[in-house]
């Protein structure tokens, strides 16, 4: 049997891969042809290569397995990506919006922003590293170039609601998306994570947000969900 790659039925840009033992897996399109970022599988179809989306390492393509109804994240559009790491899902967002969407990358730790920029944006010319902490927004007003389509956050921090919302307040257009990776043993660990999702959605409802779907990520990530809202 061989690999076959077909289109996601809902979702533009993210394509369904069938291997040679009938397995399924997410991909998107890989921008940058015969590189990966975290040792993913590079397929090849019809003279197209597609890097395979592990939702153990990605809570973005792990939601979209959990029957995501809406994914705001689209061809063209511009992402505000807070918490990128070493660039795992925010490259896959990457290879997502394509040449004429870009992604904005902030990133606290200087080492991963190191591996970030060494290892994905330096041969990604839609993605822009940023060495800031998500909780100052104002302090990085000037590397975003006007009003972003997205926010999508995947902080370690208490407060992960109020930091999104105080930069989808900044930088996000009208009406605009936001996800919210909510990490409940980051905020408390004496919590239950139901509690914990519904705090941070209260904090959302109360900035604006119209909440639109909220998906527990297990078995993929434990104690976290995804909130997906709209303002």
């Amino acid at each position: 049997m061989h690999v076959t790659v077909k289109p996601h039925p809902q979702f533009p840009a993210i394509y369904q891969v069938t291997l040679e033992n009938g397995a399924q897996r997410l991909a998107t399109k890989n921008l940058t042809p015969n590189r990966n970022v975290y040792s993913e599988r590079l397929v090849n179809y019809k003279n197209v290569q597609y890097r395979l989306w592990d939702p153990f390492r990605s809570k973005l393509a792990a939601t979209i397995l959990k029957n995501l109804k809406y994914n705001p994240i689209k061809p063209s559009h511009k992402v505000l990506y807070l918490g990128a790491a070493s660039g795992t899902t925010a490259s896959h967002v990457s290879d997502i919006v394509g040449e004429k969407g870009h992604v904005y990358c902030v990133e606290f730790a200087s080492r991963s922003i190191r591996d970030l920029t060494n290892n994905v944006c330096t041969f990604r010319l839609n993605m822009s590293p940023i060495l800031q902490d998500a909780r100052l927004p104002e302090k990085y007003t000037m590397f975003i170039n006007g009003k972003v389509d997205d926010v999508y956050c995947d902080i370690a921090q208490p407060e992960q609601a109020k930091i999104l919302a105080d930069n989808a307040a900044l930088f996000l257009k009208k009406p605009g998306w936001i996800m919210l990776a909510v990490k409940a043993q980051s905020i408390d660990v004496r919590i239950e994570p139901s509690e914990i999702y519904r705090r941070e959605v209260k904090v959302l409802k109360n900035r604006g947000f119209r909440i639109e779907e909220i998906i527990d990520l297990e078995p993929y990530d434990k104690a976290h969900a995804m909130v997906v809202a709209e303002l």
